[in-house]
């Protein structure tokens, strides 16, 4: 059972308007979001839901669980993406997040690290005046005005490079996004990695942000508030590539620990903020204190924000950032000050 998943990409093109589908048939959206992404194995699912599901699709049960398929990771070297939430290869990743959270920024950094690497990245252009969005321009070797200019410039791409492109919110919500990579698909082009954002920042409000995707990271307020970027929660983002069968099981274990942590530490910050430190037990000064020091750990210089940071940008190497984690979570770095693991790359 551990090696099904649901066909994300069949629900995307026979199900447009997944939420309203969804509450229309009884079940709740969040629930379909989880099971997409992961989060809920197939495998534990109600069987109702999964049979709703195939009839909103107009499918059979096979034609909507794929058995044995894997989800390779890319690997970004940012730390909390890769740790908690990793990108799917030929997948599609959802940002969500309100103006002035650091999605652009971390946009930015990602098509930087893509064009060092040989993608070929593409950007299709929001409608109206996005001034923000010209940072990253630098590391965009393509701009595209339409859908169809799109599949023009994938059609004639060079084939043996792997392509990254981003759109704004209003493209899904017409539909033109999820029928483009459909085209794609039954013109049997090679695997292209799709990232959504909303300049809007409306997509916060929403159950089921996108639609069914096999990647949603979520930004965090309080994260922003504080300045520790990239402000990505690492207890509500989530990733298809999490399925145990998918993922290093010496990654989901480190993963699952560090979570753990951070949920109570946030626990035991809000009595904090409110009553002071004297107001935790001793018997939880320690968890608190290493979540303290892991939430320091997942800052990170970037590359793309040197002028305005001067930090130098860093890039992790996964089996790096799982070592730190791992050193943090055993009490290795107790003796750290939370200043010391701040805005570093890895721990020297």
């Amino acid at each position: 059972m551990d090696n099904l998943k649901l066909n994300v990409s069949l629900l995307r093109q026979r199900v447009p308007n997944l939420t309203s589908a969804a509450k229309s048939v009884g079940l709740r959206p969040a629930t379909v979001s989880n099971l997409c992404t992961g989060k809920i194995p197939v495998g534990r699912a109600e069987v109702r839901t999964i049979a709703a599901l195939a009839a909103l699709a107009k499918c059979s049960l096979d034609e909507l669980i794929l058995r044995g398929e894997s989800v390779e990771m890319i690997e970004t070297g940012i730390k909390p993406l890769d740790l908690f939430a990793p990108l799917a290869r030929g997948g599609t990743v959802g940002l969500v997040a309100r103006p002035g959270m650091g999605q652009l920024v971390l946009l930015g950094e990602l098509f930087h690290h893509f064009k060092q690497e040989g993608y070929m990245t593409i950007l299709l252009k929001p409608e109206g005046n996005y001034p923000e969005l010209q940072d990253m321009l630098n590391d965009v070797e393509r701009v595209a005005s339409s859908i169809e200019e799109i599949h023009s410039i994938v059609a004639h791409a060079n084939t043996d490079k792997e392509i990254v492109f981003a759109a704004d919110r209003e493209h899904v919500l017409t539909g033109k996004i999820y029928d483009l990579q459909e085209r794609f698909q039954q013109e049997g082009m090679q695997q292209i990695t799709t990232f959504l954002v909303d300049l809007k920042g409306a997509v916060v409000d929403e159950d089921m942000p996108y639609g069914p995707l096999e990647t949603l990271w979520y930004f965090d307020a309080d994260l922003a508030a504080r300045h520790l970027f990239p402000a990505v929660n690492p207890l509500y983002s989530t990733s298809s590539v999490l399925e145990g069968v998918h993922l290093d099981q010496a990654h989901l274990a480190v993963q699952q620990r560090a979570q753990k942590l951070l949920r109570r530490y946030r626990e035991l910050r809000s009595l904090v903020q409110v009553r002071g430190l004297e107001a935790i037990p001793a018997s939880e000064r320690e968890v608190y204190e290493r979540g303290e020091r892991l939430e320091a750990y997942l800052t990170q210089p970037f590359y793309v924000a040197e002028a305005y940071t001067g930090l130098r940008g860093e890039r992790v190497p996964l089996q790096e950032a799982l070592h730190d984690v791992q050193a943090i979570l055993n009490g290795s770095m107790d003796h750290r000050t939370v200043e010391s693991l701040s805005w570093i790359g890895t721990i020297k």
